[in-house]
């Protein structure tokens, strides 16, 4: 049966192997309204974004500021062994899409960085994470795309309940635990003074409105 770490009131599965490797074609959303253009619009700050220590895929500690800090920041969650084929693929791609349409812009590209966490620090230590991420993690892309984890449920665990993310271990019918994650999708985007500016949900991963907001967020004054 599936192992489990049970710490701080946050369940996490044990590894299953055989999930679909990042390195996937992106596809496009469909849309169907034209969203109002960046700089027409202000984005108020929601909340700042959590403090706590991570580990980057070298396995160093790091301050979690470090990556929510110094630019515009598109934060997800997630774990690399997750097999719903509906919210992790739809977050990924999401994440893929709005990589490739920032590389076409180079000079927004330097100003944004891509950040994921995982759920699991008990599977997903940094090597995991490195094998996951391949060359999206190159340190020296344009655009840089950090995966990260943590030491323990405990690190994690205050980071979470900062942004209001819950996480539970699915049963199966017997009571079992299974090798599924319950967990409400959302990513974050964070101004680079560590502020929560929007926080977008399953009906509102559109690219073309994030886009839009990244380079609303860009347009602000530095003293905003």
């Amino acid at each position: 049966g599936a192992a489990l770490l049970v710490a701080g009131g946050l369940l996490a599965t044990a590894p299953t192997h055989g999930a679909a490797s990042p390195e996937l074609a992106p596809r496009t959303p469909v849309q169907g309204f034209v969203p109002p253009p960046a700089g027409s619009y202000a984005l108020p700050p929601i909340q700042r974004a959590p403090e706590g220590m991570v580990l980057d895929t070298n396995g160093r500690h790091q301050a979690f500021s470090r990556y929510t800090t110094g630019r515009v920041t598109l934060l997800s969650f997630m774990y690399t062994y997750c097999t719903d084929p509906i919210g992790c693929p739809l977050a990924y791609e999401t994440m893929m899409t709005i990589r490739a349409r920032l590389l076409a812009r180079p000079e927004l590209a330097l100003a944004v960085r891509l950040v994921s966490l995982s759920f699991d620090p008990t599977h997903d230590d940094p090597t995991e994470m490195k094998r996951y991420a391949g060359k999206l993690a190159d340190p020296g892309a344009v655009l840089r795309w950090h995966f990260l984890t943590t030491r323990s449920v405990a690190e994690l665990k205050p980071m979470l309940d900062a942004l209001g993310r819950d996480v539970s271990v699915e049963l199966d019918d017997r009571g079992r635990p299974t090798r599924v994650l319950n967990h409400m999708l959302k990513l974050f985007l964070i101004d680079p003074r560590g502020r929560v500016r929007e926080i977008y949900t399953t009906a509102y991963l559109l690219p073309e409105v994030m886009l839009n907001d990244i380079e609303t967020l860009l347009l602000e004054p530095a003293d905003r």
